[in-house]
């Protein structure tokens, strides 16, 4: 958890962005996102996905479990 907590804030840090504005695109409040940031609330999975998408990064990277920060290439979904 610990490293999740540092990747969300550099990255978000990283981009120049303010916790309203991630807040914004996560459609939730600052102060619940400072919350997230700071290790005190469990990311949800969509939102954790949102950010992975925003930032252009793995979910492994953003989760601290790769060092790798490239997204793995999508998959067409066959029917």
């Amino acid at each position: 958890m610990a490293e999740l907590k540092l990747r969300i804030r550099d990255l978000r840090e990283d981009n120049d962005l303010t916790q309203s504005r991630v807040a914004d695109l996560l459609m939730c409040d600052q102060s619940l996102y400072s919350k997230y940031e700071r290790g005190e609330r469990e990311i949800p999975l969509r939102l954790f996905i949102t950010l992975a998408e925003h930032y252009n990064v793995s979910l492994d990277y953003l989760a601290g479990l790769s060092s790798e920060r490239a997204p793995f290439p999508k998959i067409p979904l066959r029917r």
